[in-house]
């Protein structure tokens, strides 16, 4: 019959229980030759997970609820196994760099909190859960990143226009080939110079001037389907006409002249006065475009009472805003030349691609391009086939620029692969003008932000 001490030089007896470390005094080591089974381990002080198979170190398998409240280490992989939940509570501590991998088999939490509730010295790799965004980010050691999934199909859809009247017809292409539009729908009515931006499931139509007059009705559409656009609110600061709209992938912003509003995609409703402003001057008819983080307004014109730095009133001035916080602009750089009418702008996740405009005398095929992640001045691209390039989208490889001036209007499809140089290429051909138009994408540039 086995005979044991209790409390004295090797372990003592608690509760019903085998306990080691549980007290502060009075406790030897435990030594145990051959092989150790238990289903209950509780794990509350400094401790280190050794196991070992021969000479190589194990797998720590966890089969039961398990929490860890203090300093831990192992060699082998930590395998939470299927109906088991790994704990690592608040003030304890895993020491990463000795477990090569951790395979969760039902369930992991990260982190949850606002962005306002971000580490204010993060770790590069940190990941959690941004609850005001509702999407998993991590912090590349630069800023924070949303993981995404893009199930994107890209397409790009043009919208509106003149013809030489308005016009309200949508049609669509696939980025990735080239083709013709094809019919997709209709806009609420013939419409001209709205603004346009996009989240990968819906395309927004902000304002734009009808035969009534230039008015403030907000539509989207849903760019997997077809179909008619279907009322989404109103803007509530002024109508936008050649307003300049931006966004990344959960919010759309507007901006002309000293407003500047957003909406959230997901849902609908009026717009929300963002309370601030792109400062550098009252201007509109600029050109926009945006990375995952950041939306950006190239050129413009001057108001009368503000005619800006040159003489003709027209402006070259890239101005940056970061889309989470919608505070004031901030100054970014300038294009090669002035331009305004709505220059075209096209997007990967770095890189921004400005064709076309109006410098005050007449329509340019010039193409310039700016990195996102470094302020400063644009840089030579090439050139568009046409004039103007009214209507623009792009997925995250390939910018599209349809419609323009020859000097007349044409119907002709351009693309250019955004991370080279060069003139663009033709692509197809659109089955009515869209000049003055609206183009969204299921997959530009700015998804995968927040």
């Amino acid at each position: 019959m086995a005979t044991y001490r209790i409390g004295i030089g090797s372990f003592n007896l608690k509760d019903g229980a085998v306990g080691l470390g549980t007290e502060s005094s009075g406790l030897g080591n435990l030594k145990v030759e051959g092989t150790v089974k238990t289903t209950d381990l509780d794990v509350t002080g400094v401790s280190t997970f050794q196991r070992y198979a021969g000479f190589v170190a194990d797998d720590l398998n966890i089969v039961r609820d398990t929490s860890l409240t203090g300093e831990h280490s192992t060699l082998g992989d930590i395998v939470v196994g299927l109906n088991s939940t790994f704990t690592v509570s608040t003030g304890a501590t895993v020491t990463v760099g000795t477990v090569e991998s951790v395979s969760i088999g039902t369930h992991f939490s990260a982190p949850i909190g606002g962005v306002e509730d971000r580490p204010e010295k993060p770790v590069e790799g940190t990941v959690r859960f941004n609850e005001d965004l509702n999407t998993l980010e991590f912090y590349n050691g630069v800023d924070w990143r949303q993981f995404t999934v893009n199930g994107a199909s890209g397409r790009g859809l043009m919208a509106g226009g003149n013809n030489p009247s308005r016009v309200s017809l949508i049609e669509y292409v696939n980025i990735a080939t080239k083709g013709d539009g094809i019919g997709f729908g209709d806009l609420d009515a013939a419409r001209s110079d709205a603004g346009g931006s996009s989240s990968s499931t819906r395309g927004i139509i902000w304002g734009g001037k009808t035969a009534g007059g230039e008015d403030n009705v907000i539509q989207y559409i849903t760019l997997a389907s077809s179909g008619t656009a279907t009322d989404f609110g109103d803007t509530v600061n002024q109508t936008y006409r050649y307003g300049a709209a931006f966004g990344s992938s959960t919010r759309g912003v507007i901006h002309e002249n000293s407003d500047m509003e957003y909406i959230n995609y997901a849902s609908t409703g009026n717009a929300i006065d963002s309370g601030f402003d792109i400062p550098s001057a009252t201007k509109d008819q600029e050109g926009s475009g945006n990375s995952p983080t950041r939306g950006f307004v190239y050129g413009g014109a001057g108001n009368p009472t503000n005619a800006g730095p040159l003489a003709n009133g027209i402006w070259d001035k890239i101005d940056m805003v970061i889309t989470s916080s919608l505070g004031d602009s901030i100054d970014f750089g300038n294009l090669t030349a002035p331009r305004s009418f709505r220059p075209g702008s096209v997007s990967s996740t770095t890189r921004g691609v400005i064709g076309g405009g109006y410098p005050g005398s007449a329509y340019v095929n010039i193409i310039d391009f700016i990195t996102f992640t470094s302020a400063g001045n644009a840089n030579d691209f090439g050139d568009l086939a046409t004039q103007g390039g009214w209507v623009q989208t792009s997925s995250m490889t390939r910018g599209l620029f349809a419609g323009g001036f020859t000097p007349t209007k044409v119907t002709t499809i351009d693309y250019i692969t955004i991370a080279s140089h060069g003139n663009s290429q033709n692509f197809g051909n659109l089955s009515d003008y869209h000049n003055y138009g609206t183009m969204v994408s299921d997959c530009h540039g700015g998804l995968g932000g927040y």
